[in-house]
C-alpha cells in the first residue's frame, strides 16, 4: 500500500481508533453528548468582524511558525475566535489547549487515540453520526473541543485548573492544567 503524507495520518488515526475505542468509551457523558450534538448543529458564527481581525492580527505572528499554511492558519484562528466567543471562553485559553494537546497539528493522534487539534476522543463521531475523518477537520474539531472545555468549566464552577484536568483526563494532577495556563500567560493572552 502506498501511503502519502496526507493519507498516512488518516490511516494511523483509523488504526488507533479501532484499537483504542473500547477503552475510550469509558469517558462518555450523555449530557456532554447532547451538548456536542447541539454544537455541531449550530450555524456559522457571525461575530464582530473588526474585533476578530484585531485578535487575529495579534495571534497570527505567534502561530505562523507552527502552522505555515496560510489557509489552515486562517481557519484555526477564525474557528477558535468564533467558538470561544460563542461559548464565552477566552480564545487564548483555547489556543493554549491546542498548543499543549497537538502543537497545532490537526493530524495528531495521542497514545489514547484522541485525534486532531483539540484531541477529541474517537467515540464521539460514532455517537454523533459523524465519520472519524471529521475529527481532523478544523471547524468540527475546534467546535467539539470548545464545547467539551465549556462543559467541564461549567461542571467545575469556572475553576480552570479542575476543568483542564477533566479535559485532559488527569483529575487530581496539576501538570497539565499548569502547562496550559502557563502557555496562556506566555503566548496566547490577549486583552
Amino acid at each position: 500500500m502506498n501511503l502519502t503524507r496526507r493519507t498516512l495520518p488518516c490511516f494511523l488515526c483509523l488504526l488507533l481508533t479501532i484499537g483504542l475505542s473500547a477503552r475510550a468509551d469509558q469517558h462518555q457523558d450523555p449530557e456532554l453528548g447532547r451538548l456536542l450534538r447541539q454544537a455541531l448543529e449550530a450555524g456559522e458564527c457571525f461575530e464582530d468582524k473588526f474585533a476578530e481581525q484585531v485578535w487575529r492580527a495579534a495571534m497570527e505572528p505567534k502561530l505562523i511558525k507552527r502552522v505555515p499554511d496560510p489557509h489552515e492558519r486562517e481557519q484555526i484562528l477564525h474557528h477558535v475566535y468564533c467558538e470561544a466567543r460563542r461559548l464565552k471562553l477566552p480564545p487564548g485559553l483555547v489556543m493554549a489547549v491546542i498548543e499543549v494537546e497537538s502543537n497545532f497539528d490537526r493530524w495528531a493522534v495521542s497514545s489514547a487515540g484522541a485525534v486532531g487539534l483539540m484531541q477529541i476522543m474517537p467515540f464521539w463521531p460514532r455517537q454523533l453520526g459523524m465519520t472519524n475523518q471529521e475529527l481532523v477537520r478544523i471547524p468540527q474539531n475546534i467546535r467539539m473541543g470548545c464545547t467539551i472545555l465549556r462543559f467541564y468549566l461549567d461542571r467545575e464552577n469556572g475553576d480552570y485548573r479542575r476543568a483542564l484536568a477533566r479535559y485532559n483526563g488527569s483529575v487530581g494532577r496539576r501538570a497539565y492544567p499548569d502547562l496550559v495556563l502557563s502557555r496562556l500567560a506566555e503566548r496566547w493572552h490577549f486583552n
